[in-house]
């Protein structure tokens, strides 16, 4: 019968360099390139709020409009922020667990897009809900970067929810005729945005909102179109606490903070995109609630403060999850 000679780890280190093995020809273990799941929470009064990370994307600095291309890259490159492959931009969603409901705020991209997306299902299983568990689906818009998310295999991701987006926004991206109308290079983002409706509207889990409506006890229906005819953002307000999920507010930090006049070549009204965008950060600066931003680094969540002319972006910080009665 054999037997083993447990020996300490420094006793085997000291063993091998009595036997002549230099430590450094000790392999290292081999390195561990996968990332933590894509999730976060925190507080917001009595919400608790879950960021999910769907993935990145790749924007490119020409999309960007009202600024030179060099004073962008100025401004990004003042930041560390990477322009050579296009400037890696998160996409980002929200659950919120109301005590009563749970509200799933955007749905990510799925299959839409690249490999570099599609992460929100996953991400909100690793977070330690199911899909089954969200009752309510609140829109910004229907761009296919927040809506494809929607469905899988053209079936609803979430089975038992109410689907819920701006008539506005249902009315231009839902129409058959503005999508006869739009140019050709538009059409996919129409018929994205409907294949991913279908399915809700097929069951009738789809309801439109107005601006001003409250969605849920809590969370009002804030309107912030000019990216899309009927952009809306959600405003969570409790006794002590509030928090601004803006959508597409802004999609470079590195350059709209600074100049809120730069648009993006995806707005439907670049002006009325603009006049939103400088109210919603004035209110941001003057309530000083939080921001839940679509397109800010993960988890996309922080405060807004002035800037000499322009504002600054003070992204959270990591911290245990405590509410109020704790």
């Amino acid at each position: 019968m054999s037997q083993h000679l447990l020996i300490p780890s420094a006793g085997k280190a000291a063993l091998l360099l009595t036997m002549g093995v230099s430590l450094s020809a000790v392999a290292a273990p081999d390195q561990r390139p996968e990332q933590v799941s894509g999730w976060f929470r925190m507080m917001v009064d009595d919400h608790e709020v879950t960021a999910l990370y769907d993935g990145y994307t790749a924007i490119e600095t020409q999309l960007l409009k009202g600024m030179g291309q060099d004073d962008i890259r100025e401004h990004l490159n003042a930041l560390f922020i990477d322009t050579e492959d296009g400037v890696q931009t998160a996409v980002n969603a929200f659950l919120i667990n109301t005590g009563e409901n749970l509200v799933l705020v955007d749905a990510g991209s799925a299959a839409c897009f690249g490999p570099t997306l599609g992460h929100v299902e996953d991400n909100l299983r690793a977070s330690g809900y199911q899909p089954e568990d969200v009752d309510t689906i609140l829109m910004t818009h229907l761009h296919p970067d927040h809506v494809c998310g929607l469905t899988r295999d053209g079936e609803a991701v979430y089975p038992n929810a109410e689907l819920r987006a701006s008539q506005q926004d249902a009315d231009f991206w839902l129409s058959e005729s503005h999508e006869e109308e739009a140019e050709e290079g538009s059409k996919a983002f129409f018929r994205m945005a409907q294949d991913a409706v279908a399915p809700y509207q097929e069951d009738g889990r789809f309801t439109p909102f107005e601006p001003g409506d409250e969605m849920l006890m809590g969370i009002v229906a804030q309107d912030t179109h000019g990216h899309t005819p009927g952009h809306t953002s959600f405003m969570l307000r409790g006794d002590d606490d509030a928090m601004l999920v803006w959508g597409d507010v802004v999609h470079s930090y590195g350059v709209q903070f600074d100049d809120p006049t730069v648009a993006i070549e995806f707005d439907s009204d670049p002006a009325q995109a603009i006049e939103t965008r400088e109210a919603v950060l004035d209110e941001a600066v003057n309530d000083k609630h939080w921001v839940a931003g679509a397109h800010m680094p993960f988890p996309g969540i922080g405060h807004i403060i002035e800037d000499g002319d322009g504002y600054q972006w003070l992204p959270i910080e990591y911290q245990p999850v405590t509410s109020d009665d704790e």
